[in-house]
Parts: C-alpha cells; structure tokens; sequence
C-alpha cells in the first residue's frame, strides 16, 4: 500500500508540474507571463490591422481595376472601325446605339456613351439619356488626351473614362466607358468574408505562437522573477567590469550612468564619478564633449595623458530603449605607432611612383630638375636645389673638374638665403656637395650647425643658413652610370626632427630615378643642338642683294626635333630672281642632311639658267638616284619624301614662272589685297619619276606679294589643308602691306603652342624695273650694224651717266654682235638694262653656245669671249625656247 502510494503522489507531482508552469506563464506574475499578454495583444492589433488594410487594398485595386477597365473599353471602342464614319453619318446613334451596346455587355462596363465634341451624347444603355448633356470632363479629351475621373453621374456614383475620337489628328467625336462603384464594392463585399475567414485563422495561430513561444521562455527562463532576474544582472556586471575594454554609459542628461574598472583606468575617472554630469568628472575637453554629445563615433583618437585612446560610441535610443548612449574605449597607443609607420611608407612608396611618372615628362634638362625639386618640396623636403655641371644643360658631357651651376630650386618659401638659380658654384672637398661628388655616394649631414666642413664652403652664408632655420641636410650625387651630372641637395627647416638614414635612402632613390630622366634629356639637347646646328649651317643666313623683290622669310622649327624644310632666294641673269621652297619628310639628322643636298642642288641647277620644270626634272632624278644608292646600305633609310616649289620673276616683263612638285601652291596678294591661290599644276613629289613637270605663267603686277610656305603652316592634326589655306587667304586678307608685316600676322594667326612640324615662310613683293632704265636695239644681218649699235650705247649710257663705262661696253657688245651675226642666226636683238649692274644681252635664234678657250699666238680668232670674261663681272648663256642669250654683268662705278 505503501509502495502504491508513493506512486501515485509522483504521477501526481509529474501531472502538476507542466500545468503549473503553464498557469504560471498564463498569471502575468512572471516574465513568460507578461511577455505572453503584450504577445496577445501585439496579435490582435495586428490582425486587425490587416483585416482593414486588406478590405483597403481590395478596394483600391478594384478601383485601379475599375479606372483600367473603363479607359480599355473606351480607348478600344473610339479605334474600332467604322466609328468615325458614323460619326459624319446623318444619324449617328443608329450605327452606333446597338454597337456600343454589344461592347457594353461583352465589357461588363455600366454604360458606353458616345458623343459629339459638344457633349451631347449619341449613344447610352438608358435611350431617354440619347440627346442630352454628358456629365463629366471632357476639356482634356478635346485636347486630344484621355482623361478618368470618378463622379457622381447619371447611375450613380461611377468611374468613367472619356477617350478622343480622331480623324487625321483633329478630335471628330468622344467615347466614355464607365462602371458604377456599387459594382465596384460589391466585388470587395465578396470578397470580405474571405478575409475575415483568413483574419481568423491568422489569429488562431498567432495566439497559439505566442502561447507556445510563452513556454519556451518560461524553460528558458527557468521561471525565474524579478528578484532572480536582478541576480542575473549583478552577475553579468561583474563580468561587465572584468573584461579589458573601458565600457561607459551615459543617459540623455549627460549623467554618466556606468563605467567599468578598464574605464576608469583609461579615462583617469573619479571614483564618485557615476551619478555627476561627464563635463564636471575632470575628462580632457573633447572626450567629454564625445560622451555627453551622444553622436555616432568609429574609432575616434583622443588623446588622454599619454595614451591614444580609440573611442566608439553608438546611441541607446535607436531601438526604442532609454535615451543615452554607451562608448567603449581601447589603448590605441602601439597601434597608433604601428599604423603611423605604415603610413609613412605608403607614402614614400607612393612619392617614387609620382616620381617614376612625374619626373622626366620633358626632354629638357632644365624643366626636369624642376620638377624632381617640385615633387620634393614641401612633401620630403622644405628646400630642394640641383646643381648641374655646367656644360650638361646645353647637351654637354660633364666637367667633373668644372664648377656647377645652380639650375633648379624650390622651398616652401623663396626668401631662404640659398644660392639662387643660375649661380656659378665651385663645391670645397669638405662640404657635403664636394663629398658626394668626389666619393659618389650621398652625405647626410644630422646637424649643419655643428658640420664645420659645410660651414666652410661660405662661412657668412653658411651663417644665414642657419640663422635662418635650415638646420639638417641631405645630398646626393646625380649619377647615370659612370657619370656624375651634379649633385641634388635636400634641406630641412620646419621639422625639428633632423634627416635620418631611412630618409637619406629614399633622397637617393628619388635622384636615382631623376638622374635617369637627366641624362636622357642631356642626350637629347645634344642631338637636337648637332640637327638644329646643321639645319641652319644649310639654311641661307642672309639674303642675297638684288632689286627685283622685296623679301621677308620666317623659319621655326618645329618642337619635335629639327626637319627638312628650307628656301632660297637666288639672283639670276637679266635682273631675274628665283625663289624655292621645298620640304623632306621627317626630322632629324637624315632629314636635315637630305635638306641640305637638295638645297645645294638647286644652287647648282639654278646656274644654268633652267626654266622651272627643266629644274624640277633634274631634282626628281637627283631623288630618286639619293634614294638608290642608300637602298644599297642596311642602315640607310630612303627619302621618304620630298617636295619643291620652283619660281622665277622677271620684273622686266613682270611675268613669274612657277612649278611645283608635289608641294602646296603659292598664295598671291594682289595690291588691292585680294587673295587668290593661282592654279599651279601640281606634279608628283621628288623622286617618283616618270612623269612631267608643268609650268605656270602669272603676270603679277608691281606691288603684288607673292606668298610661299611648306606643309606646317596650313597642316596639322587640327585640320587638313582645305581649312588650313583657308585661315592662310583670311590672315593674308587683313595683313599690312609690307612682307615683314605679311609674315608676322601670318605666323600669329597660324603658329601652334607646340608645332609638330617646320614652317618655312617667304613673302616677296614684286617690283618692276623701270622702263627708262631699259634699252632695246634690233641688229640687222650686216657687219655695219655694229658700229650703229655701238653709237647707240654710247649714248644710251651718256643718258644714264655711265660715261665711264662706255668704252669697256662698246668692247664687250661689238664682240657678242660679230659673234651673233658670224654664228648665230637672225633675228639678232641687244638689250641693256641699268639695275644694280649694268646687264648687256645679245639674243640670236641659234642654240650654239660659244665656249671660252684660250687662243695660241698663230691663232687669227678665239679671243673675244676671252676679252669678254677679262671686262665683264660675270658673263653666260641663257637658252630660250627659240634661241639663246649670251649675258654680261659689270659693275657700276661708284659715286
């Protein structure tokens, strides 16, 4: 019986135990409890919520439905076919009475009514409504745009739409579609018991959710009350101020609430600190500020005593708790250190890359140490200064045993008492400078004011150096391989810290990437200096005298490197002038040394008095023989390109000849100052072969100037040669009308910042020789004739007071006449002009030429040539399409 008992009594404590718990849960005395209650409740609101806002969205979106529906029907009936014709019928509600009825029904819209642009309706379900007004907006329909709306019409209360009808875009007619709300809302009434059903059932399982999430929390819990909770808590504060990071609470008042033990360590806090105001518990300034602001703080640096502290604060009210926040605080300090470390070379790593891509942007030696100086200051530096010896900015190889020039500086300031830019420097042995130029290597010197080798280079300005704040330096020698090109100095002011050996190795891979960029612009001026040197030993240094133009010539050469552009102005015979300029593609060496034969070339074509195509046609055969003999070398490179322009002006006759190979055509400004480019045939480029060259005849009058230039100055990337000569015509339409101002203006409107070719620019205006310093005399077939011409130049040369001459004339044309009317043909003709020398020509229609030779003594002729080169300057022949001139030149005597 016993046994029996016992038994029963434990089922019985097994059976009251979870109904117990539960009754426990369901009282509200405990956690679980009240956490079930606000559950329950929190589930009913929310049920009901859901309940009105699904009868709400249900009969918005039968609204929404009802709005699409309606302009569907009606958008759908004004395109159906035959609607605008009916429209126009004599009685439209007859066609479409039955039509939008049967659209009505198949719809499932109250009403489809059709209507004239007045209003007045055609069709409806009700046929007393035909006839009268319609009751909506139509305004925005007869624009031409549908328009929806919900009103109170002539069913009910109802959403309509309104549609235009349209004929070739002009509005004929207007059709309305519309349903009712009731059927609207009789749609959501059938619908709303279907809702309430699911309310229902979503209550029934939140309750018994959160009955069941009751129980769970009552077995987590343990049941535990008020009183064990509190336990709870003082447990988890002990832990709280174990652990190493400072935690610090404060309410909405600033009150510090609570701080742990790392917390009042770190923060030096009172121990009555808790319960005062944060601003009044000795915190440094802005670490109060932090904490009794509440703001959103990361990892926030202060500085407290001698520690870094990193500070994170976050707010307490952001999910509906008490209004405060709460911080933590760490020792920072190591990290700190290690963090500024790792900053540091960062940024060293990152200066070498600026100054990979930053030094060396030019070929030019000085702009270079600029910018090493510029990269430098005030980022590693607060004064750089190179120092160069001198021949190596000009291209020069460096004279170690030389002095150096100062050729770039830079500093934080411009007053420092340092050598200035462009000053002569010799360096002692002892100074830092002498050091590293000797041994090579660089020389950090911690303290200037106790190095007495430096201060002995310029003991007072030494001096001022220090005086005036510079007290640590750095020099290293610019070396490219074996050769030393100066010496980079760094100097320190602002820092009290002086330059230690990390800095001095990150001096010397700065100057080591910079002496690189250095010595490659070194190379290049020296190249560039030897092309520039060659191109202008082959371009004329002054023009020849001569009358018949008046010449202004530009050259630039272009940025790049030197080219092949050139010109010449080259007296002729008979007072003639000869102008050419010609362009080889390229720059360089090749280019310029290409230039130059071609040059000496028409110099030597030009001699022989050869029209302009004659001339070019021997050029083009000099080409393309140039061309083949450096085929035949492996490292010789063809001319790739050549073009000429040739062009010969008489100012007796004023007539210009001009041919051009392959190069853009002159410009001509009348003196009335117009512009025109004349039509030149243009022949294939030098060395092509096989083709002729054509020749152009202008009759220029005196005062014309006649323009000629190469390819750079009418071409670059910007635009092509159409718009080019373009710009050419408009900067020549407004120039002045002396050649130097042509060329000015033509160079200011054209000249590039950067020109990526030569430019070649000569701008001759014409003059003519005066018809009184001219004289003609025809010769008839007779051996007399010679003493009449000599009396007639005898006088001729008395009118132009040149008695002196007139004996050595008379010699000269007697010999020239005998030998015309001996070996030449007739019509024999003299001509005397009177310029800057006195010319005498004697022309027959014969090609023979008579050839200077020396006469033995049994010889009765052969003398008179002689006799002519004995009295004359200069003396030749010139060949013409139908005979020859023989020419002499003498001078005149002086006044």
């Amino acid at each position: 019986m016993a046994s029996v008992r016992r038994r029963q009594e434990r089922d019985g404590r097994s059976r009251w135990r979870p109904v117990a718990g539960l009754r426990s849960a369901l009282s509200g005395r405990s956690v679980a409890g009240q956490v079930f209650v606000l559950q329950l409740v929190l589930v009913l609101l929310l049920v009901a919520a859901s309940v009105v806002a699904l009868v709400l969205q249900v009969r918005r979106d039968t609204t929404r439905e009802a709005r699409g529906l309606s302009l569907a029907v009606a958008e759908t009936f004004a395109h159906a076919p035959g609607v605008v014709e009916a429209l126009d019928s004599p009685d439209p509600t007859a066609v479409l009475q039955p039509r939008a009825e049967a659209a009505r029904e198949q719809a499932g819209v109250d009403f489809v009514v059709v209507m004239n642009t007045d209003g007045v309706r055609y069709t409806h379900p009700k046929p007393d409504r035909i006839g009268k007004q319609f009751v909506g907006t139509i305004e925005p329909a007869l624009a031409g745009e549908p328009v929806v709306e919900e009103i109170q019409g002539t069913i009910g209360e109802l959403v309509q739409a309104v549609v235009p009808v349209e004929d070739d875009g002009v509005v004929v007619g207007l059709v309305s579609a519309g349903i009712t709300t009731e059927r609207v809302g009789g749609a959501a009434d059938n619908q709303l018991p279907l809702v309430l059903g699911a309310a229902a059932v979503a209550l029934a399982l939140a309750t018994g959710g959160a009955a069941l999430l009751s129980r769970r929390l009552l077995r987590q819990t343990h049941g535990l009350g008020p009183h064990e909770m509190t336990r709870m808590y003082e447990h988890h504060d002990a832990v709280l101020h174990a652990v190493r990071e400072g935690v610090v609470i404060v309410d909405g008042d600033g009150t510090l609430v609570l701080a742990n033990d790392e917390a009042h360590r770190l923060l030096g806090l009172p121990e009555d600190g808790e319960g005062r105001h944060v601003l009044d518990i000795g915190l440094a300034p802005d670490t109060a500020d932090l904490l009794s602001s509440g703001r959103v703080a990361t990892d926030e640096v202060h500085l407290v005593g001698d520690r870094l502290l990193a500070v994170n604060q976050r707010p307490t009210d952001r999910s509906g708790g008490p209004p405060g926040s709460v911080a933590t605080v760490r020792d920072s300090t190591e990290l700190r250190a290690l963090s500024g470390r790792a900053e540091t070379a960062h940024e060293r790593l990152n200066m070498l890359y600026e100054a990979g891509v930053g030094i060396g942007t030019s070929l030019d030696v000085v702009r270079t140490a600029e910018e090493l100086t510029e990269l430098a200051v005030p980022r590693f530096a607060d004064f750089v200064t190179v120092d160069l010896f001198e021949p190596v900015p000009s291209g020069g190889h460096p004279d170690t045993a030389g002095a150096l020039r100062r050729t770039a500086m830079a500093g934080i300031r411009g007053d420092a008492p340092l050598y200035p830019v462009n000053e002569t420097i010799r360096f002692i042995g002892s100074s830092p400078q002498g050091r590293s130029l000797t041994t090579g290597r660089p020389v950090l010197e911690p303290r200037l004011g106790d190095a007495p080798g430096w201060r002995a280079q310029d003991l007072e300005r030494s001096g001022q150096v220090v005086d005036y704040g510079i007290h640590s330096l750095i020099t290293v020698p610019l070396r490219a391989g074996a050769l030393v090109l100066g010496v980079v100095s760094f100097w320190r002011s602002e820092k009290p810290e002086p330059f230690d050996a990390e800095e001095q190795e990150l001096a010397e891979e700065l100057v080591a990437r910079a002496a690189v960029s250095i010595d490659n612009a070194r190379r290049y001026t020296r190249e560039h200096s030897m092309a520039v040197t060659l191109q202008r030993s082959l371009l004329p240094r002054s023009l020849p005298e001569q009358t018949a133009l008046e010449i202004a010539y530009r050259y630039l050469p272009a940025q790049a490197g030197v080219g092949g552009d050139w010109f010449d102005v080259l007296p002729l015979s008979g007072t003639r002038v000869a102008l050419v300029v010609g362009d080889v593609v390229g720059h360089g060496l090749h280019a310029a040394a290409t230039m130059g034969r071609l040059r000496t070339a028409v110099h030597n074509f030009s001699a022989l008095d050869l029209p302009p195509d004659e001339l070019l046609a021997l050029l083009d055969e000099l080409v393309a023989r140039i061309d083949q003999d450096e085929a035949q070398e492996e490292h010789s490179s063809p001319v790739t390109g050549a073009t000429c322009l040739y062009a010969v002006y008489d100012p007796v006759s004023r007539h210009c000849t001009v041919a051009r190979a392959g190069h853009p055509p002159p410009a001509l400004v009348r003196p009335d100052g117009s512009v025109e480019f004349p039509d030149v045939p243009a022949g294939p480029p030098l060395g092509l072969g096989g083709l002729p060259f054509e020749t152009a005849e202008l009759e220029l009058l005196e005062g014309s100037r006649l323009v000629l230039y190469t390819d750079g100055l009418v071409e670059d990337r910007a635009h092509d040669i159409d718009e080019g000569l373009e710009l050419l015509r408009e900067a020549l339409s407004r120039a002045g009308d002396s050649p130097e101002d042509t060329c000015r203006v033509v160079l200011e409107s054209r000249r590039p910042g950067r020109a990526g070719d030569d430019i070649a620019l000569i701008v001759a205006r014409t003059r003519a020789l005066p018809a009184d310093r001219i004289a003609e005399w025809p010769v008839p077939s007779d051996p007399a004739a010679v003493a009449e011409v000599r009396a007639a130049v005898t006088r001729k040369l008395t009118e132009w007071g040149l008695e002196e001459l007139a004996f050595t004339t008379e010699l000269i044309l007697s010999e020239l006449v005998t030998n015309a009317l001996r070996y030449g043909g007739a019509p024999i003709q003299v001509r005397m002009l009177h310029d800057r020398h006195l010319i005498c020509e004697v022309y027959d229609s014969s090609n023979t030429s008579p050839h200077l030779r020396y006469a033995t003594m049994t010889d009765e002729g052969g003398r008179g040539l002689f006799l002519v080169s004995q009295l004359a300057e200069r003396w030749g022949t010139r060949y013409l399409p139908a005979g020859k001139v023989i020419w002499t030149e003498q001078p005149l005597p002086r006044s």
